[in-house]
């Protein structure tokens, strides 16, 4: 059905029409947000009745040059100017398309159109492979143009579509290995293991005099981290690149601070120098996707190390062995771990970088049961923690629909300070709410500890988790970086490896 209704529109509109499917505004790879509160679309919303302001069709045209101005909306009366524009774009839709239109801009269009159905549907539409479109999506950042370059050009316009120095790429994910026997059945040709170090990833980007960096989730935070700038600028042996790695924010004791601590670096706007002497940063890198004009993401992970560390000095390196002997492994995982880090990371040799994706070729050693859950609603606390939403609803993806299933909630693990601060953050994300419950945009990814998954006829996702703690919310993250129902099915049968199941009849 999308196939066919990408082949119908006009080719002016295939990129717009793309980026409603999958209900976003603007380009992942675009900088420009709406920032428009549920307050602000309910006070849009009052009072439109159904008549129309203009008989006249509304245009997907004409939908995006409003949030265009929507998101330039800023400073003094940016309030008053963007419930203007929203109200007008509101009055000129039908009832059903008001619907769809705030949907669209809470992030919540929930048609079941994941990105990933979307990009066979412009394989199916161009009769380019899944893979090359996928690759191209990834690389460019803007699935709306990728399907418009695909229907209009055809495979051999998508395979000219590289890196491009200063569009941040779509970082490549590991899966969680919960033995290190799976990790070196599963690479043959042997495996690399680097500290999974605790702190944030980033991709630095530099042309001449010029770097930008950019955060896992694609934002750019090149003005909170001026040293890792100037470490770009003169202890980089290249003058084009595009290279990976994690910063670490580090203690008066030189071990690495809390992530919640470094947080604070990637979020600050304001008195940058005092937090720069506050919170000191190290660099760890540990790949390179493009050098003076070679793109490398097709080259095995040994080939890309060797000219990541002929570019940098053994100390800007990710501390790693190349190695097959248990016990080697084992002693390097606790060195690890009483550095203060996560745990190791596991990468095939042969691996080329395949951004955006989860698999095999990486696997992440950790020692702890932790997840990474969305919070899609909160409870008003009782007790002392009265005015505060304090009972988090935890939710995990389902890939296949794209839906956040419910599988707990907890309201341990937070101080006095997060809970305020997380109070303000849901309300700012408020979707709709009831007398107890406020229920929100997912988009607050916080990492769990958890005793064990448990089956649950209470959800819709068939699970629990028993004794879920926040540890920590991952603001490196976006919601469709979190765990997924079908990892949780898969850590429910990994349980009966060491415990007996009881058979119902």
């Amino acid at each position: 059905m999308i196939a066919d209704f990408l082949r119908s529109v006009d080719p002016s509109e295939i990129s717009d029409a793309t980026l409603f499917l999958v209900g976003k505004p603007f380009p992942e790879s675009d900088p420009r947000v709406l920032e428009v509160s549920y307050a602000t679309i309910s006070e849009a919303s009052r009072n439109l009745g159904q008549t129309r302001l203009s008989e006249a069709p509304l245009a997907i045209h004409d939908v995006f040059r409003t949030f265009d101005k929507v998101s330039e909306a800023t400073g003094a009366g940016s309030r008053v100017r963007k419930l203007s524009l929203i109200q007008t774009l509101l009055t000129q839709a039908s009832p059903v398309e008001s619907e769809y239109l705030v949907r669209m801009m809470f992030g919540e269009m929930r048609i079941g159109v994941v990105e990933g159905i979307v990009q066979d549907a412009i394989s199916l539409a161009s009769g380019a492979p899944k893979e090359l479109v996928r690759r191209a999506s990834m690389l460019h950042g803007d699935i709306g143009d990728i399907a418009k370059i695909a229907i209009t050009g055809g495979p051999k316009e998508l395979q000219r579509i590289g890196i491009h120095l200063f569009i941040p790429v779509k970082p490549m994910l590991a899966e969680m290995a919960e033995t290190l026997e799976t990790v070196l059945r599963e690479h043959p040709d042997g495996s690399a293991f680097e500290y999974k170090l605790d702190g944030a990833r980033i991709q630095i980007h530099k042309s001449g005099d010029k770097v930008r960096i950019y955060s896992r989730r694609l934002t750019d935070v090149t003005d909170s981290i001026g040293e890792i700038v100037a470490f770009a600028k003169t202890k980089v042996d290249a003058s084009e690149y595009l290279i990976e790695g994690e910063v670490v924010g580090i203690g008066k004791n030189g071990r690495p601070i809390p992530f919640q601590d470094l947080m604070r670096r990637f979020r600050r706007v304001h008195e940058i120098q005092a937090m720069t002497e506050r919170i000191p940063l190290k660099i760890y890198l540990f790949d390179a996707l493009y050098v003076d004009g070679r793109t490398l993401i097709d080259e095995r992970y040994s080939e890309r190390w060797e000219i990541l560390a002929s570019l940098a000095g053994e100390d800007y390196l990710a501390p790693r062995i190349v190695e097959q002997d248990k016990k080697e492994i084992s002693r390097f995982f606790d060195l690890a771990i009483k550095e203060g880090h996560e745990g190791l990371m596991a990468k095939s040799l042969s691996s080329n970088y395949s951004p955006g994706a989860r698999g095999k070729k990486w696997f992440k050693l950790k020692r702890d049961d932790k997840l990474d859950i969305v919070i899609v609603a909160a409870e008003w606390g009782s007790g002392r923690r009265v005015g505060w939403l304090s009972n988090y609803h935890l939710a995990v993806l389902d890939q296949e629909t794209g839906e956040y299933q419910m599988i707990g909630k907890t309201f341990k693990g937070l101080t006095d300070a997060e809970f305020d601060m997380i109070t303000k953050r849901l309300q700012e994300l408020k979707t709709h709410e009831d007398k107890w419950t406020v229920y929100v945009k997912p988009s607050i990814v916080a990492e769990v500890t958890y005793n064990e998954v448990q089956k649950s006829p209470r959800y819709k996702s068939g699970f629990a988790l028993r004794f879920a703690r926040i540890t920590s919310f991952r603001e490196d993250k976006s919601p469709e970086d979190a765990d997924t129902i079908q990892r949780l099915r898969q850590l429910y049968e990994k349980q009966f490896e060491k415990k007996s199941r009881l058979e119902l009849t």
